[in-house]
């Protein structure tokens, strides 16, 4: 047998060698990330690139259904978690579990794992609760917003999730709606400084980066989401999942802006709302997903629809499943957030391809962006996360940043009967203290909904220091707190108290379920603040997602504070109650004397508040804070 001439043997193993190359681009993080999507979409499959565009629940998840199905993405719905109390060490085996199935696949492409974290880590036992985001639009400080998206990507982290469905930068014009706790404010300008959380989250995107393009800076950022594009806050009366009517340019102005900081700060994904605009389900809307985000915005990211948010494209949902992922799919949607039907939209999206009602290209198209955003996250380089972020759940630092953002989320509304005779702050010696109300020892209270639970619930839920706790490490000594949820008038006179702090509030409530067309405190809190503070000099304390009805109590309170939903770390509204720091919070929604005033937002023609936009006494820290 005659041998090979040197030179063809030359040939062969330089075309071996790079074919082996070639084999492995889209494996080296060396290469360009628009080399390696490029490489490895040329790789997938019809089956494989219909699997990326899956998301599904962890309660459907399984290696063996990850690997069968080539699943890029599972999520922790809000009551999707693996028990109450469990372990950041339980979370990360299982979620790793889940890894080692999409790692066993031809192409080893590693699935991403999300969670709601809207204010911390919120659904982990021990995490830090930071104060939801309407708290955060009254301390007007975007550094420390900043701050606490860092913290909070920690702490997801320490449970081996890379993917965060945070920040919801809605722009709330009706107070109604149940998920008005999570937007920052009814002012636009001020939702657009709050986005500050982005790169808290994310990382500083690089000043030669290219508009839209997600940036992701290392293992100890995740993922975020800018969330729920887009008007899901001026829907008809607040009602969850509503309409929202209003003129394009009116859509533009207020609801949109914070989605085009959102895209210049890198934001990798975006969620689609269940709303609709002027009729028009937003699920369905390739004008404002495609048309404009995509194209206007010029976002790279991925988009991801709300949970079933396809199925509820038709009236009732799920009335055409074939048709909503029609819609979905013609709309921009990259992600499908199913949660359970899975192989339904698997089998449903393959035969609309194959038979041509859904281009090929918009499948490429859905798929490189997933894929971008994977490799930028470095998720292909570190599939498995390990134990040695654990340290971060919880943290004393982190706790220290939330108890700052309690402080600076507090807002004064009333202050004694003048400003001559101000009844805060409260002295630290000499007083005897009751403390009264539903939300002063209750961890569940004081965090509210999407705490543990996705409507939250009271209750000692997870680690933290009630308001109560606070007042009684704050004062002397010798100060007497007596506790007593809801004191009758009588005994309130028949124990000389000097002060009453009263603290009542919403109970835990998240969307839909806490949608509320009348806004009125629990009857028990009323109560009790009717029968403290016609008795005694009070302070009340409200605890809510939102302004409430208020004005008929005011003229028996001697002070007011909205202290919003300031999380696990109660202790700093004690801070501020006995003078340590000022106040300085400003309201970041406008106060209504009636529900019947409603939707009234700053800047409307006809607008009378009980306290404006913007409203908030202030008060100086005391150096010594002793009678």
């Amino acid at each position: 047998m005659a041998k090979a001439p040197p030179f063809l043997i030359l040939i062969l193993l330089s075309c071996c060698w790079i074919a082996l190359t070639n084999a492995e681009l889209y494996q080296d993080p060396k290469q360009p990330v628009s080399k390696r999507v490029e490489d490895l979409l040329k790789r997938m499959t019809l089956e494989e690139k219909i699997g990326q565009m899956a998301q599904i629940d962890r309660t459907v998840a399984s290696a063996e259904v990850m690997e069968k199905y080539k699943i890029g993405s599972v999520l922790s719905g809000g009551i999707s978690i693996p028990s109450a109390t469990a372990t950041a060490e339980v979370w990360i085996d299982m979620v790793n579990g889940y890894q080692k199935g999409s790692l066993s696949t031809r192409l080893k492409i590693p699935m991403i794992y999300g969670i709601d974290a809207v204010h911390g880590h919120n659904l982990v036992y021990k995490a830090t609760i930071f104060p939801h985001n309407v708290g955060l639009g009254a301390t007007r400080d975007p550094e420390l917003v900043k701050r606490i998206g860092a913290a909070t990507a920690l702490e997801v982290r320490a449970t081996g999730i890379p993917y965060a469905f945070a920040p919801c930068v809605a722009v709330c014009r009706d107070p109604r709606w149940g998920r008005c706790l999570e937007s920052y404010s009814e002012d636009p300008k001020l939702v657009q400084t709050m986005t500050e959380i982005i790169p808290g989250l994310q990382g500083d995107i690089p000043s030669n980066s290219t508009k839209g393009v997600p940036f992701i800076g290392g293992q100890e950022k995740v993922l975020a989401t800018a969330k729920h594009f887009v008007g899901d806050g001026g829907t008809t009366k607040g009602i969850n999942e509503n309409d929202t009517v209003i003129s394009r340019d009116g859509l533009l102005s207020i609801h949109m802006p914070p989605y085009n900081d959102s895209v210049i700060k890198g934001v990798g994904s975006v969620i689609i709302s269940y709303s609709s605009w002027n009729g028009v389900k937003m699920h369905a809307n390739r004008d404002l997903i495609t048309g404009y985000l995509k194209n206007t915005l010029n976002f790279r990211g991925f988009v991801i629809s709300d949970w079933e948010g396809i199925d509820k494209i038709t009236t009732p949902p799920h009335a055409n499943f074939t048709y909503s992922i029609l819609t979905g799919v013609g709309a921009g949607i990259d992600m499908f957030m199913l949660p359970y039907n899975y192989t339904e939209f698997i089998d449903g999206l393959t035969s609309l391809v194959k038979n041509n009602f859904i281009p090929m290209s918009r499948i490429d198209d859905a798929v490189t962006r997933i894929l971008r955003v994977k490799f930028t996250m470095g998720i292909f380089e570190k599939p498995l996360a390990d134990y040695s972020m654990i340290k971060y759940l919880g943290c004393k630092e982190h706790r220290e940043i939330a108890r700052e953002a309690v402080r600076k989320s507090l807002v004064l509304l009333k202050n004694g009967e003048s400003a001559d005779k101000p009844l805060l702050p409260l002295p630290k010696k000499g007083l005897k203290i009751l403390v009264a109300g539903t939300h002063a020892d209750d961890i569940g209270n004081q965090c509210g909904g999407w705490t543990i639970h996705w409507q939250g619930q009271p209750g000692n839920i997870t680690i933290g220091t009630t308001i109560l706790t606070g007042i009684k490490r704050t004062v002397d000594r010798e100060t007497e707190v007596v506790f007593n949820e809801n004191p009758d008038s009588k005994y309130v006179k028949s124990q000389n108290f000097s002060h009453a702090i009263v603290v009542v509030g919403e109970p835990p409530y998240a969307e839909t379920l806490g949608d509320n067309l009348n806004l009125t405190l629990p009857e028990r809190g009323l109560d009790t603040i009717t029968n403290v503070c016609a008795s005694v000099k009070c302070i009340v304390v409200l605890v809510t997602g939102r302004p409430v009805v208020i004005q008929p109590y005011l003229s028996q309170i001697n002070a007011l504070i909205a202290a919003w939903l300031p999380g696990s770390e109660g202790q700093g509204v004690a801070d501020v109650l006995f003078g340590d720091y000022g106040f300085s919070g400003k309201l970041p929604r406008t106060w209504f004397k009636t529900v019947d005033q409603l939707p009234m937002n700053v800047g409307d023609k006809h607008y009378d508040p009980l306290f404006p936009f913007g409203y908030g006494l202030t008060t100086e820290p005391i150096k010594t804070n002793n009678i």
